[in-house]
């Protein structure tokens, strides 16, 4: 162990090099990302949507192969615009303010154990702490990341999921005469036109419409993925060490170097199971965010749609058995998403560190 007054200050240069390292990872990540699961994501919101929106889908693979068949390619790709333009800036706050949160109390509660006030490190020259100071480090840390995200992220998601849960066919909405959505009374012809669409009839507040209730489904995703993810990154330095007799490099490992398939492993697992977690969460957000569209004709049919927060919406989901509608879905958009972005980005992160000296 090494302990120092200020071993956690690094010099001006080397903490804008590192912070350019990460804003570029995290850009090229989202980015990949986005493109290769947005069908998925499409998916998953007309899984989630209530169950009079959408004839009734069978599972992931039907809906996928039913809307393609049935509107096409751009119907998947609904609302892609909005999170190209606004999601990936917000996956670059995300990344780059969870590292942030990350370093700082990680700094703060490895002050706490040195003696005299200073950190102690380990030999990859990381503050040394122990596991429950780990959890609550990448708890708190994912959390915060997702509040200051979810700033920009909730317009975007807003705009993404109104796209993605209305049909390309006009005619495709009325499925049967109980159905509440006929006709649809808004009709989007494009992210852009959906945003301008929301601030005129429902002001910022529509824009910002369950901000709190995006915040309690992907806080504790983003905490529980966070926790699990780098506790995996840690068992699989120990069983590269396990696996060496000269242990030296893997403990002194960075993350980015991790082989492929430890990193695939890991963030795959780890988005797996927070996102099966916390799919009721997300449900009821999702449904706070589109219900907006669908009053006008639910009206019509004297049947309410609106809930009253997300306590309301869980509980009724809960009656009708749909707590967990969607989770599949979600589970198969989350872990590629997730292993996508996380591998690319500490992938990326690492060459651009060997490359941008």
């Amino acid at each position: 162990m090494e302990s120092s007054d200020e071993p956690s200050s690094l010099p001006p240069q080397q903490q804008s090099s590192s912070l350019l390292h990460d804003v570029l990872g995290s850009a090229t990540a989202g980015i990949i990302s986005r493109i290769m699961t947005h069908p998925l994501d499409t998916v998953k919101a007309r899984l989630q949507a209530p169950s009079s929106s959408f004839a009734t889908y069978r599972g992931p693979i039907d809906a996928l192969i039913q809307t393609y068949r049935n509107e096409g390619i751009r119907s998947l790709y609904g609302g892609f615009g909005a999170v190209i333009v606004g999601g990936t800036p917000g996956t670059v706050l995300y990344l780059t303010g969870y590292a942030f949160f990350r370093d700082t109390f990680s700094s703060l509660a490895s002050n706490s154990n040195g003696n005299n006030g200073g950190s102690t490190f380990n030999s990859s020259n990381k503050p040394t702490l122990t596991q429950g100071q780990e959890f609550a480090v990448h708890f708190s840390s994912g959390i915060l990341a997702e509040a200051v995200t979810c700033i920009i992220y909730v317009p975007v998601d807003v705009v993404k999921e109104r796209m993605q849960v209305q049909s390309k066919s006009r005619e495709s909405l009325i499925s049967n005469k109980d159905s509440l959505r006929k006709p649809q009374s808004y009709h989007y012809n494009g992210s852009w036109d959906a945003l301008q669409q929301i601030i005129r009839t429902e002001g910022m507040k529509g824009i910002y419409r369950g901000y709190w209730a995006t915040l309690a489904s992907f806080g504790p995703f983003s905490a529980l993925y966070f926790v699990f993810y780098e506790r995996c990154k840690v068992w699989s330095k120990e069983m590269l060490q396990d696996n060496k007799t000269d242990n030296s490099d893997a403990q002194r490992m960075d993350d980015g170097d991790l082989p492929l398939h430890y990193l695939v492993a890991c963030s795959t697992g780890a988005g797996a199971l927070a996102s099966w977690l916390t799919s009721p969460l997300d449900m009821a957000k999702l449904r706070l965010q589109v219900q907006r569209g669908q009053t006008a004709a639910a009206s019509n049919t004297g049947q309410n749609t609106i809930y009253r927060g997300m306590f309301d919406c869980l509980h009724s989901a809960f009656k009708k058995g749909e707590l967990f509608r969607g989770a599949g879905a979600r589970v198969l958009h989350f872990a590629p998403a997730t292993t996508v972005t996380m591998t690319a980005y500490e992938k990326c992160r690492s060459f651009y560190a060997d490359t941008l000296r």
